[in-house]
């Protein structure tokens, strides 16, 4: 269930990438709920079919245009943003949540680790941002929401590659912030520490395995080494970023919150 009026985002048309899994996928199922209409890019298509019905079934009243692409290419960010358009009209607001993970030690990193990386977590918000950005410029108003990380505003050991992809967007962030006020667009960032997601749940796996535990234990020890006791959920990221879309936030401009259980202060 929602936190927000069921007319928060009523008339909006918000497109989120990223939408085939976790936090792009709660944010689909929480932004219907408000009386936005959404269009859901991502790579898998039988995920974004099922998040459709998701988010049919959490609000009867749903409009769901789905997008299959990579945006890491030209040629499909012009298809969403073409396909787009001709569904809902202009877009109105973006959250930019596709992102991998990759890399490791420097000593280990290739120029391919590199850039497959930057692509997919800088570049491409990037340039997809600069594709629907004058929709908002052109009628005064609208919101970006750059997921990044809490590996955006601090290094972590061996992360280099994501990690840097994370600051970048940190980075484009303050900048455009100050560039779209102007014509009344805010931009802001989410800046989630570890999320009960695939992706999550992957790099504890791995964590696990390197010292020797089991999944359950390591999980248990992110837990206990976090202020608030546990992992935040996926649905919780989702709820501060419909935050940072509404108008409630009028006045947040270039913010990258953190939403870590108290795990990052500063």
């Amino acid at each position: 269930m929602t936190r927000f009026a069921a007319d928060a985002l009523l008339d909006d048309h918000i497109v989120i990438t990223g939408a085939s899994g976790g936090i792009g996928w709660a944010t689909a199922i929480e932004a219907v709920q408000v009386g936005a209409k959404v269009t859901i890019n991502g790579r898998r298509a039988e995920q974004l079919e099922a998040l459709k019905t998701a988010c049919e079934e959490t609000a009867s009243d749903a409009q769901v245009f789905i997008h299959t692409g990579d945006i890491t290419k030209e040629s499909d960010r012009a298809s969403l943003a073409e396909q787009a358009r001709k569904t809902f009209g202009p877009v109105t607001k973006l959250v930019n949540a596709a992102g991998i993970i990759g890399g490791g030690p420097v000593e280990e990193l290739t120029e391919n680790d590199l850039d497959q990386v930057m692509q997919a977590n800088y570049n491409a918000a990037v340039m997809l941002t600069q594709t629907l950005y004058p929709d908002m410029k052109s009628r005064g108003s609208g919101a970006v929401v750059n997921v990044s990380s809490l590996s955006g505003l601090r290094g972590t050991y061996g992360n280099t590659a994501y990690s840097a992809s994370k600051f970048a967007l940190i980075g484009f962030t303050q900048c455009f912030a100050l560039e779209a006020i102007e014509h009344g667009v805010r931009v802001n960032a989410v800046c989630p520490g570890f999320v009960d997601t695939d992706m999550a749940r992957g790099i504890l796996s791995r964590k696990a395995e390197q010292a020797g535990l089991s999944f359950d234990e390591q999980w248990q020890l992110t837990e206990d080494s976090l202020p608030s006791g546990r992992i935040t959920t996926p649905e919780e990221v989702a709820s501060s970023i419909i935050f940072l879309l509404t108008d409630a936030a009028e006045n947040i401009v270039g913010e990258s919150m953190k939403i870590s259980g108290g795990g990052v202060m500063r």
